[in-house]
């Protein structure tokens, strides 16, 4: 986990692709598009049914590491609003015991904006928690410190002649989004005009790795 301060507050940046706040023992995590196989296969597109178990997998093990008591998701948990309803068995076992466990806050988001019942765990469009803004997309009007998701930003770098993509946090004074979590997500590369619009035209794309964080910067 690698320090990161934001809007007065103190983080952990996780290369996993989530926030840990420390003074509310939070995670943070955006865009987990949960059953976005199981909508594919339903319009013909078969993909491997196991995206769902591997991100909440994925999220129970940061959620053991980090001993976090208060879980935020940051909008796109689902794929769509029917999304909750083709959990497998063992998918919603996984998310009822996390929902159980900690105090958990759906932030909705453009694909799963009303879904009532979400496997345990409160349902809002947006929250002001100690000062910060947690919405789904970002507001480029927004004047107070604000983390969102949505754009799934990803870095395109050039390492020994090959070109890779990492999933990366762009962030700038008063903006945090956060990468996608969710195992079956694709991304957009952090200079695209959308992102640098919505983060007010210059920032810098963010990668954890180890114990430092590697800043990228970004401009329109």
């Amino acid at each position: 986990m690698v320090p990161l301060s934001f809007g007065g507050h103190d983080f952990r940046a996780l290369a996993e692709g989530a926030l840990y706040w420390p003074a509310r023992s939070a995670l943070l995590v955006a865009d987990l598009h949960l059953e976005k196989a199981s909508w594919y296969a339903a319009r013909g597109q078969l993909l491997p049914p196991y995206d769902s178990e591997a991100t909440l997998s994925a999220l129970a093990t940061l959620v053991a590491r980090t001993g976090a008591t208060e879980i935020w998701c940051l909008g796109d948990s689902f794929h769509d609003v029917g999304g909750c309803d083709r959990l497998s068995p063992d998918a919603q076992i996984l998310l009822r015991g996390l929902t159980g466990a900690t105090r958990w806050t759906w932030i909705t988001g453009n694909h799963d904006p009303a879904i009532l019942d979400r496997c345990g765990g409160e349902v809002a469009e947006e929250a002001l928690v100690d000062g910060l803004v947690l919405r789904h997309e970002a507001d480029p009007s927004e004047l107070q410190p604000e983390l969102s998701g949505h754009f799934h930003p990803k870095l395109r770098l050039k390492l020994r002649g090959r070109s890779v993509a990492r999933r990366c946090f762009v962030g700038s004074a008063r903006k945090v989004i956060l990468p996608a979590f969710g195992a079956l997500t694709g991304g957009l590369d952090a200079d695209h005009p959308a992102i640098i619009r919505a983060i007010g035209g210059t920032g810098q794309a963010w990668i954890p790795v180890e114990d430092r964080l590697l800043r990228f910067p970004l401009a329109a």
